[in-house]
């Protein structure tokens, strides 16, 4: 079956990325690409219906008894290939091929739940290609509430899918090559806790299109598989989680979320898998599915039982508790954040997974805080948002967002001089967050604000102004450039 226009792409993309390739567009020798390009997936008759060149001239710089000559010739070559910019530069031509007559492949992943580790992958390459290539894809399409219902689903009545049939080309892949690509997300990681997701997003993606795409391309163990699976399922949270910052609303996001879980379930990291679910509840409570959203929370504890550590079901029962504050059940609530706490106390950090070892006492009273804002308990809000800051001040937006909810439950108390006080210093200490979440944090503050008062408010408006959050919080809620 011949390989569609996307999945062609992705092939010369990851090909062109080798040094001994780019070395041969240097020399422009078009017969080593063409070879390179075929054990990865690329038959030389499909070479020859994108580009247009008939493959006995094709077969002709294969076995070398012919060079390809013009520049025209080379630019026919890449443009129908589709050949990346450093690819283009080392054949001397340009990067830029917006003047070109070749279209960008339009992709349309499914958003259902994949039936196979490999449909999986396949579904992930052409999303990086496709949100690479249009930089609004973030921003359009709403995530789908029944694409959350089927993949906690298919997660919770099939734990252990089939791996699928091994790859019988591509490079071997070992333990290395998964702990040198775990090493390098956590980089990514960090950079979204410390300035939001609009400041890094991009540049994942671009290095699951090529790293992420080149390693389960490749051969590999049993053993390795499982690895590899679970480290792709982190990063790919990771993508999610990037893109739900920068549009909360996202489909997208939620394409990667469901593509992430399937997987870690290939990978057979029962706990990922959960953290998953968990944070496909963070964002249907941000989009107001407050049901779908507990009910997530409960399947991914349902679905760990007996092996999940506390760490983990403590924050399964907090994001239960988010969504049924917002539900405005106060006793349901209460029950939450109470087994969250029980759980709490029972945690050995040294046992949890690393992806979860953010959740420490301070994070704990940050979702307090939240719970008790949302149900009015304006005292007991001031009291945990207070307590919800980092003590090491890395975790920039994290600390946002428990700020906005400190300074609304002063407002909720009727202390707005402090309410303005608080949220200036957070204003302050986020101005290089790049987060649509902290804008939307913030034009629920602005709500609560009166909108007439004493000579304190307005001093508040002049100086919060100034501010590039709350200059893009005051505008009309649409899409924005974070």
């Amino acid at each position: 079956m011949a390989v569609n226009p996307a999945e062609a792409r992705g092939i010369v993309e990851r090909v062109c990325a080798r040094p001994e390739v780019l070395d041969a567009c240097a020399r422009r020798d078009l017969g080593t690409v063409i070879t390179a390009l075929r054990p990865a997936g690329l038959s030389q008759g499909r070479i020859a219906e994108l580009t247009g060149i008939s493959q006995g001239r094709l077969s002709e710089w294969k076995t070398g008894t012919r060079e390809p000559r013009g520049v025209k010739t080379f630019e026919k070559f890449a443009d129908g290939l589709g050949l990346p910019p450093a690819a283009r530069r080392a054949l001397g031509l340009d990067a830029d091929t917006q003047g070109s007559s070749v279209a960008v492949p339009h992709v349309d992943v499914e958003i259902s739940y994949p039936g196979t580790p490999a449909e999986a992958a396949r579904n992930l390459s052409q999303l990086w290609i496709a949100d690479l290539d249009d930089a609004t894809l973030a921003q359009r399409g709403r995530a789908d509430p029944r694409a959350w219902n089927d993949a906690s689903l298919r997660w919770l009545v099939d734990p252990h899918p089939a791996p699928g049939p091994q790859a019988t080309h591509g490079v071997q892949i070992g333990l290395a090559d998964v702990e040198r690509f775990r090493v390098t997300t956590s980089v990514f990681a960090g950079l979204d806790d410390r300035y939001g997701g609009g400041h890094a997003r991009q540049a994942l993606i671009q290095y699951l299109r090529t790293d992420a795409d080149r390693l389960l391309s490749g051969r590999y163990s049993d053993a390795v598989r499982r690895e590899l699976f679970a480290a792709v399922g982190a990063a790919t949270l990771l993508a999610a989680w990037m893109t739900y910052d920068s549009a909360p609303a996202s489909g997208l996001a939620q394409k990667y979320f469901v593509q992430a879980l399937a997987l870690a379930q290939a990978g057979d990291d029962r706990l990922l898998g959960a953290s998953i679910l968990d944070a496909m509840s963070h964002q249907a409570t941000f989009l107001r599915r407050f049901t779908e959203a507990a009910s997530l929370a409960r399947a991914a504890r349902t679905g760990t039982q007996g092996i999940a550590t506390p760490t983990l079901t403590a924050h399964f029962h907090t994001m239960e508790a988010r969504a049924l504050a917002r539900l405005g059940d106060a006793k349901a609530c209460g029950h939450a954040l109470a087994e969250g706490m029980r759980e709490f106390e029972r945690a050995t950090p040294e046992n949890d997974p690393e992806w979860i070892q953010y959740f420490t006492e301070s994070e704990l009273s940050a979702e307090f805080g939240h719970c008790m804002r949302d149900l009015g308990r304006a005292c007991d809000a001031i009291q945990h948002a207070g307590n919800g800051r980092s003590p090491s001040g890395e975790s920039a937006r994290s600390d946002f967002f428990v700020s906005i909810v400190l300074a609304d439950a002063h407002l909720l108390s009727g202390d707005i001089e402090q309410a303005c006080t608080v949220s200036l210093a957070a204003l302050s200490a986020g101005e290089q967050i790049r987060s649509a979440r902290c804008v939307s944090y913030l034009r629920e503050f602005m709500s609560h604000l009166p909108t007439k008062g004493a000579q304190s408010l307005a001093d508040f408006r002049e100086q919060a102004a100034h501010s590039r959050l709350w200059r893009i919080a005051a505008q009309p809620e649409k899409p924005v450039d974070i």
